[in-house]
């Protein structure tokens, strides 16, 4: 007894899911890294007397940007 699977429209549907998916992290990973920049540049626009007094210093910034842009990821 003969029979046919059709897997065609499966592998489609898999490979368009995929790159929905690729394209979908993409545009995540591309909006975390706009926080992360726009986080830095308002944190190194800051005066030293500033950032004493909100406690931080120079060397804390980019830690404390990447902490911003990819704390939930």
């Amino acid at each position: 007894m003969a029979f046919v699977t059709n897997t065609r429209g499966t592998v489609r549907t898999d490979i368009f899911a995929r790159l929905s998916a690729f394209f979908a992290n993409a545009s995540d990973r591309m909006e975390q890294y706009r926080v992360y920049r726009r986080t830095m540049d308002e944190l190194q626009g800051l005066s030293d007397r500033e950032l004493t007094d909100l406690g931080l210093n120079r060397t804390m910034l980019a830690s404390i940007a990447h902490e911003a842009a990819y704390k939930n990821a």
